[in-house]
């Protein structure tokens, strides 16, 4: 192989992967979210789905709140019992998993992702 292709190749490689760093690094500056729903079911058995929420801030759940809640996203979230994601007596929500209150319970108000 001669001398002029493997530099040619090596430029190539080397233009690529700049490109492919600069992409990544522009994307992170977007509003990221937490590819996937929450799905939760509220005291009156009406079932809500909040679509990829965004990875920042408090989100509020119905204001009776939620019984149940699914978290189908790609990260883990956490439950609060208030609408303004403070307070104690939270719950750590994986991904995939469902989290449902026992009977007697606060219902869950809001919830905030890990990030």
């Amino acid at each position: 192989m001669p001398v002029i292709e493997r530099r040619r190749r090596r430029l190539g490689t080397a233009v690529q992967a700049v490109l492919l760093t600069l992409t990544v690094a522009g994307c992170s500056g977007l509003g990221r979210t937490a590819v996937g729903p929450v799905i939760y079911t509220t005291e009156q058995d009406a079932v809500v789905e909040v679509n990829s929420p965004s990875v920042k801030g408090c989100h509020r759940l119905v204001p009776e709140g939620a019984k149940e809640v699914s978290n189908d996203t790609l990260i883990d979230i956490i439950l609060y019992p208030t609408p303004d994601c403070t307070g104690p007596g939270t719950t750590y929500l994986a991904t995939t998993f469902t989290d449902v209150n026992a009977a007697g319970a606060k219902p869950w108000r809001s919830f905030s992702t890990v990030h």
